[in-house]
């Protein structure tokens, strides 16, 4: 109790810089920066990460439950919605595909001067491999390609493909680019770029090389191609053939930076059952609260966070407590938090959930392109994931705005959540949903908790792992941040 009153005093103190009208912000901001409670933020969350929302793959009807009950939030505490005919839910095309059932084993070769059988070892889905979560069904017994890192830029001087044929076969690569930090190379890391160009060349499908499977649904579907992710465990045991390690390998392709491809003696068997559902309807839930200002007030800060996650295959749940249960969570907190201040800031806020973005940002993409007629201007744009385990925030701004680094840190002299925080400069393929925005000139900042995130897209990201009490102070200093941003 005696911590919470002297956080409360704190906070009043720190509000007094950020309201010009002397005597409004104690009987006004209060009620709103009280709202966020460790337990109510928490248990936000509980409820997007539940069964009942079949972990949240946008396009199915268990993301359109999870939107369909965010939206009734934003209406019970009467935040405007988009319009008369979209309500609080703005569709979007997307396109998604349920894995059913999943089969893989490997038929090593035999050993030198040997006279043994090949050694077949078969697979536990979800321990050694996993499909990726836009594959096509197929049944394939075929032969095995290693290609470095899977990337085809000629006009970059490098080509994994050259020399190797890979068609009927199985491609094995890793996830990355020869260079990190070689302007180029972003766009060749993208999952889709990547599956195009081994289907072009005829191949089967890819298989990622992952320390462990996690599920991936960011890609396009593709008749007839069948990509998987694979543990380093497994290739381990593929390239014993060649006498090395998966770590030796991905190491000497990052230190020389060349390509290092051969084809293997395995044979892989792979059965996938899949269904694809290329009309699918995905949604963003928008909730309006308009400024005060009569000039300011088309002008709009935008605070989201993704809503959905990885869903439901193979009889295995990846609910997505973390991500993005906790950033959708803090969401919905500010939401309710701005709703009860009765002097509204002087520019509109806009909460968005983004749907879509474990596909590729489909959700904040659709949005940039499509923000609700009556603004102007996205004048900032605060976003939310991965906020639920740790002990703190770690915090990304716009390296351009000297001003929001400044909003940030005088927040945080009062709440002390931000453990590190970095210059946002540029956007690469793995970004989360303020890319769009930044991209569109709007001055972000980006929140994360700082972990550890040890069960990324694991079916173990379940409620059980995340701390109330990082959400709660992750939405208060989001709080006092967009306070002072929307009132400059």
């Amino acid at each position: 109790m005696m911590k919470k009153l002297i956080q409360l005093t704190a906070f009043l103190l720190l509000c007094s810089a950020f309201f010009i009208h002397a005597g409004e912000w104690d009987k006004n901001i209060t009620k709103g920066f009280e709202a966020i409670q460790p337990m109510e933020v928490y248990n936000f969350c509980k409820k997007i990460a539940a069964a009942e929302f079949a972990g949240r793959l946008t396009g199915h009807v268990g993301y359109t439950r999870a939107a369909q009950w965010a939206a009734e939030e934003f209406a019970a505490w009467r935040l405007k919605a988009i319009n008369a005919t979209e309500g609080f839910l703005q569709p979007f095309p997307s396109p998604y595909t349920i894995i059913d059932k999943a089969e893989m084993s490997i038929s090593l070769p035999q050993k030198t001067g040997q006279t043994e059988q090949p050694e077949e070892i078969r697979l536990e889905p979800g321990t050694d491999f996993l499909p990726l979560l836009f594959s096509d069904s197929g049944d394939h017994i075929a032969a095995a390609v290693f290609a470095g890192w899977g990337i085809c830029a000629p006009e970059l001087g490098y080509d994994d493909y050259v020399g190797i044929d890979v068609a009927g076969k199985f491609v094995l690569c890793f996830r990355g680019v020869p260079d990190g930090d070689e302007p180029g190379f972003e766009q060749y890391d993208e999952h889709r770029q990547r599956m195009k160009t081994a289907k072009e060349r005829g191949a089967l499908g890819i298989f990622y090389i992952y320390p462990e499977p996690i599920a991936m649904p960011n890609g396009d579907w593709i008749e007839g191609f069948a990509p998987a992710v694979i543990s380093e465990k497994i290739a381990d045991r593929v390239l014993e053939e060649k006498k090395i390690k998966t770590a030796d390998l991905k190491s000497d392709l990052q230190t020389y930076r060349k390509p290092l491809s051969f084809p293997l003696n395995s044979t892989i068997n792979y059965r996938v059952v899949s269904q694809h559902f290329p009309h699918a309807i995905g949604y963003n839930v928008v909730g309006i609260i308009t400024g005060s200002d009569a000039t300011l007030k088309n002008e709009c800060v935008v605070i989201g966070g993704h809503f959905d996650h990885c869903g439901e295959h193979l009889s295995m749940l990846f609910g997505g407590a973390n991500d993005n249960g906790s950033g959708s969570a803090v969401v919905l907190a500010l939401a309710q938090a701005f709703s009860k201040l009765a002097k509204k800031p002087k520019r509109s806020l806009v909460f968005v959930l983004f749907g879509g973005e474990e596909m590729g940002l489909l959700g904040s993409k659709y949005f940039v392109n499509h923000v609700p007629p009556q603004f102007d201007k996205i004048d900032a744009m605060f976003n939310f994931d991965m906020v639920g385990e740790g002990d703190g925030a770690s915090c990304g701004y716009s390296a351009s705005s000297a001003e929001m680094k400044q909003t940030i840190e005088k927040a945080d002299a009062q709440i002390h959540a931000v453990r590190n925080k970095w210059e946002i400069k540029q956007i690469g393929v793995r970004s989360s949903d303020f890319a769009p925005f930044f991209l569109q000139g709007a001055t972000c900042a980006a929140f994360f908790s700082n972990g550890p995130h040890l069960h990324y897209h694991k079916t173990g990201d379940t409620i059980y792992r995340i701390n109330p009490d990082v959400l709660a102070d992750i939405a208060r200093l989001a709080f006092c941040c967009a306070l002072d941003w929307a009132n400059r």
